[in-house]
This record gives structure tokens, sequence and C-alpha cells, in this order.
């Protein structure tokens, strides 16, 4: 039987060194993917778990995949005999941000595939049976073609839902702030609770948080110029 071991989300990050001027045109991808391979939707599925929501994956080893499993704390507070680990979450108060849970599994095609073309997850929800719709950025359209080639070489029904290329506007902002702010967005930096924080983004990107957050810094204030130019 598959071993799986749990841990809350206080997960040390450790810095990436992948992604760095690959990212020059990036895309915004959402699939649905009907994945019967899905170790993370047959876990909880048999404990009757069915709204399920990932948002990472991490390479843990070749072999290995780890997986950030946002919960339902309703849902898990009626299950009649839920793991130890699971108990915690329903100590959770209603208006809280969702717990979430790092599961540590070998991983499916999806997760791997999208791992190995130097892609990041923004979020992998479950929807009905074993279809589950998938969001994520991708460095480049070629990136896009690899992912999406091998998931229909691996028998997958695909439905490409999205496809969004980053445009520069060649406005207020320079190109490269467009590019970070725009990946940023996309990825959740923006959102509250954050979906991904400067240490996690900037990992995925190949440059150090410090870098990124001067980009971020000087894009701000460009922005905000800009909005109050007519100020007196």
């Amino acid at each position: 039987m598959e071993e799986w071991s749990y841990t809350l989300s206080a997960y040390t990050f450790l810095k990436g060194t992948r992604m760095k001027e690959a990212w020059s045109r990036p895309y915004h991808v959402v699939l649905e993917v009907e994945n019967h391979e899905c170790t993370i939707v047959k876990r909880f599925g048999a404990l009757g778990l069915k709204h399920l929501k990932v948002i990472d994956i991490r390479s843990s080893s070749p072999q290995s995949v780890k997986h950030l499993v946002e919960l339902d704390p309703a849902e898990v507070k009626h299950l009649s005999n839920p793991p130890a680990e699971l108990r915690q979450i329903t100590g959770k108060t209603e208006g809280e941000a969702k717990p979430s849970i790092w599961l540590d599994s070998s991983g499916c095609n999806v997760c791997k595939t999208i791992l190995e073309c130097d892609a990041f997850l923004v979020s992998g929800k479950s929807l009905q049976d074993a279809t589950i719709m998938y969001s994520f950025m991708v460095p480049s359209f070629e990136a896009y073609q690899k992912i999406l080639a091998a998931m229909k070489q691996a028998g997958l029904k695909v439905n490409i839902l999205k496809m969004g290329k980053f445009e520069p506007k060649a406005g207020v902002l320079t190109e490269k702030q467009e590019r970070i702010f725009w990946l940023a967005l996309k990825g959740g930096f923006f959102d509250y609770p954050r979906k991904i924080d400067t240490e996690e983004l900037a990992g995925k990107l190949g440059i150090s948080p410090s870098t990124l957050s001067e980009i971020v810094r000087r894009g701000t204030r460009r922005l905000l110029e800009s909005y109050f130019k007519s100020e007196t």
C-alpha cells in the first residue's frame, strides 16, 4: 500500500533555480482533465471528501511529488473516523482561511509533466468523478504544447478551457515589470490570503526574493505616479 506523509502547511520552501529567462513569454492555461490516476482524489475520495483543491506541487524526489491540498473543514468535520492529522482541521472557524496539508505521493502523469516542463500549478480542483480542472502557468508556448502532448499520449481526455498569453502593453511599466506583475496576479500573489508569497514566486521564476521585491516596489511606484499624475 502506498505510504502517505501528512504535514501541516508550515512547510519550508527550498528555493528553486530553474525558470529564468525562459519566462519571457509565459502563458496561463486552464484545462479540464479526466484523470483516473490522481492519487490525491483517490485517497480523499475513499474517505468521502469530494471538494478538494491542490494549490501547489513540488518534486520531492524522482519518484515522489508533494501536493499542498486545501480542504473544507466542514467536510472533514463530518468524517466518521478521520486520520489524526485531519482532526486538527476541525478546529478552524468559519471565515478563516481554509487549512492546507502537504501530502507526499508517487504523483501522476499530469503533475509530473507540469513539473518537468518548468511550469507551476496555480490550482487543481476536483469537479466530478475523476475530472479535475487544472490552472497553471507555463514559461512558453512550447512548454504548453509539450504538456498537452504528454497528457494525450498518456490517454487522458483533455478539454482546453482557457489559454491566455502575456502581452506587453508598452505603457507605464517596463516589459519586465509587466511580466512579473502578470505572473504574480495570475499566480495569486495579490489574493487574500496569498496563494503564493514572495519567496515562493521568486523561487519559481529563478530570481532572488530581494530582486522580486524590488521589481514589484518600483513597478508599484510607477503605477501610483501614473494614477496620481493629474494632482498638483
